[in-house]
């Protein structure tokens, strides 16, 4: 059933390794550790590992079309850059709920970015997902969540998939050209082990997704069918993303979250960070094209107003 062979290139046990991007540019992979508060990036062909410290909880990064990447963050979007290693104060998002944070986060080809919030503590209903047009602020798209997860879109952009991590479910939504969600159904209902998490789409348009406490990845098709499951060597996988020079490497982050000591002795690699080699290429990460132009020298503004 694995012929895929995952290798953990990373064994950093982050406690809550999430949002891996690839960054053509600069070939490398970049990572979050919410609970540990690090953005990470690992170059694969040196071996190269690089670590920042956030002023608050990342839930994502994302590449901006310069040098930077722009990160949400419990309290709002930053733009971060990794040369100088500082954090710009970019938008507030939901200073008004204090108990949630950002989670999870998406560019689509026309250069919007979806993410979600989310109870911090992980019991009240009080996550949306978010869209950011260009020169635009956030505006909610959906709402109703306690977990927001994988925000993906389709090969053409029509469909938006999104995960209720708690109720178990993936919708799918009709994208119209404005940005606006429509249609939401079910794509998925799942009483299997674990809970879905982090997705990626690949060019055949199938969705993987990552369940965490369940050991495992699973593909499926558009119509919602089960083509394939990756079995894992730890429980909690949080998300993956496609890389490297053919988009056929897969990159996955995990965490020991929610793991007893017993359970951290028994897998000595969860909150690593895996690759394996898919048969079928994934699609690119896109460059978030809102709030470009915010001069790279503009840094560390407002930093404790927002967190």
């Amino acid at each position: 059933m694995n012929d895929f062979n995952p290798i953990c290139v990373w064994p950093l046990g982050a406690e809550l390794g999430e949002g891996p991007i690839w960054h053509d540019v600069e070939r490398a992979l970049y990572f979050v550790d919410i609970k540990g508060r690090k953005i990470h990036r690992w170059q694969p062909d040196s071996d190269q590992r690089s670590s920042w410290t956030t002023p608050a909880q990342p839930g994502f990064v994302v590449r901006l079309i310069d040098d930077a990447l722009l990160c949400g963050m419990q309290g709002g979007l930053f733009r971060f850059s990794p040369a100088e290693g500082s954090f710009f104060l970019l938008h507030k998002v939901e200073a008004h709920l204090p108990d949630n944070r950002l989670n999870d986060g998406h560019v689509d080809v026309k250069g919007r970015l979806w993410f979600g919030s989310m109870s911090d503590k992980e019991t009240e209903v009080t996550g949306s997902l978010y869209r950011l047009d260009v020169d635009h602020e956030p505006a909610i798209a959906d709402s109703g969540y306690v977990i927001t997860n994988g925000p993906v879109l389709s090969p053409d952009g029509l469909h938006l998939y999104h995960t209720d991590t708690l109720e178990r479910k993936i919708y799918v939504f009709d994208v119209m050209p404005d940005g606006q969600l429509l249609n939401r159904k079910i794509f998925l209902n799942t009483e299997e082990p674990g809970y879905p998490d982090g997705m990626a789409v690949d060019v055949e348009g199938c969705i993987w997704v990552a369940f965490f406490g369940g050991w495992r990845i699973d593909r499926f098709s558009a119509e919602a069918q089960k083509l394939k499951s990756v079995c894992m060597p730890c429980a909690n996988i949080t998300k993956l993303a496609f890389g490297g020079s053919d988009l056929r490497t897969l990159y996955v982050t995990s965490a020991t979250k929610g793991l007893s000591s017993q359970q951290r002795s028994e897998q000595p690699l969860a909150g690593g960070l895996f690759t394996f080699h898919s048969p079928v290429a994934g699609l690119p990460s896109n460059e978030c094209l809102s709030w470009f132009g915010i001069p790279p020298k503009a840094v560390d503004k407002s930093l404790d107003d927002c967190c």
